[in-house]
């Protein structure tokens, strides 16, 4: 379970849940691999905290212009 930031707080960033997930779960990847931080400090020891912290700053976002390929 999530305590910080708080799903409301999230949920003020992205339109959905399912949004958060997948935006959380592709900053982690991002910072795993090396990515620079986008906030100067962290409460969380985790990678998936980090990019939920950063996006309760505001500082990660979704593309809204963002098209997926799709193979066909």
């Amino acid at each position: 379970m999530i305590s910080y930031p708080s799903i409301d707080k999230l949920l003020t960033k992205v339109d959905s849940r399912y949004s958060l997930a997948v935006l959380a779960a592709k900053r982690a990847h991002e910072l795993e691999d090396g990515a620079p931080q986008a906030i100067e400090e962290y409460k969380s020891r985790k990678v998936v905290g980090h990019a939920l912290e950063e996006i309760a700053e505001g500082a990660v976002e979704i593309d809204p212009n963002h098209k997926a390929n799709v193979a066909r």
